[in-house]
């Protein structure tokens, strides 16, 4: 018997329309557009930037300066050891700074090379030099630098720090006896605490004003203050700014 193979049935022609084949566009995906910074984004951008490096820059001083006040004025430590705190927390701040550095660069934070090798002989140099000298242009006279290893350790950290960022700053007067006031055609003050009190430490100095913007005096004894020192402006033999340090 032969087979006989069924027939398929035919598959319709798609119909072709060459007028729509012509004219017919074919679109690309969409492509996100990135908005071009403006000038004043940039600006902005810029200015935050510039906020974070001077926080990230003062705050190792801030740390340092705060806690040694905090802890001699409100804990009653001795004067060294408010001080030896204040540096160890600015050295911790000062090693995790370079960690960070050290692990962006090379992949490893380093923490304990950082400490030994840079925070520590860095918070070293500063508070020696800092507590042992002013420059001569700092200092009224050659007087007033002979006797600036007088003054209390936190105020001679604190002016010099200032100087730092205000190299201007002249210190006019450290340490007085009663025949100063004599000669100088003042009242003798008993409790003046230009006098050197009970521990040794002369607790007060004066800035000069004369010369100088009212913005940046008003700004200097803000500093003091905020720090928590006592502040007077005022006129005895010139008019001058007075800072000093309350006796614990």
């Amino acid at each position: 018997m032969e087979y006989v193979r069924p027939k398929l049935p035919e598959i319709p022609e798609i119909p072709d329309f060459p007028e729509l084949r012509d004219t017919a566009t074919v679109h690309p995906p969409a492509r996100t557009l990135r908005a071009r910074p403006t000038l004043r984004g940039i600006v902005g951008g810029l200015v935050i930037l510039l906020i974070k490096l001077v926080v990230l820059l003062v705050l190792p001083f801030v740390v340092l300066l705060r806690t040694s006040m905090y802890l001699y004025q409100s804990r009653d430590a001795p004067t060294w050891i408010a001080l030896a705190a204040g540096a160890a927390l600015a050295l911790a701040v000062l090693t995790l700074y370079g960690a960070w550095v050290s692990k962006k660069l090379t992949g490893h934070g380093r923490v304990a090379f950082v400490a030994k090798w840079v925070a520590l002989p860095l918070v070293l140099f500063y508070c020696g030099y800092t507590l042992l000298f002013v420059a001569s242009v700092n200092a009224k006279s050659q007087q007033v630098r002979d006797y600036y290893t007088q003054v209390h350790p936190l105020l001679r950290l604190s002016v010099s720090t200032l100087i730092l960022a205000d190299d201007d700053l002249v210190i006019t007067d450290l340490g007085r006896t009663p025949e100063d006031y004599v000669r100088m055609g003042l009242p003798i003050y008993e409790a003046s605490l230009h006098y050197r009190q009970p521990d040794g430490y002369v607790h007060a100095m004066d800035l000069r004003t004369a010369g100088r913007s009212e913005w940046r005096n008003l700004l200097t004894q803000s500093y003091f203050r905020v720090l928590g020192f006592r502040t007077l402006r005022h006129v005895g033999t010139a008019d001058h700014l007075h800072v000093s340090l309350p006796v614990q």
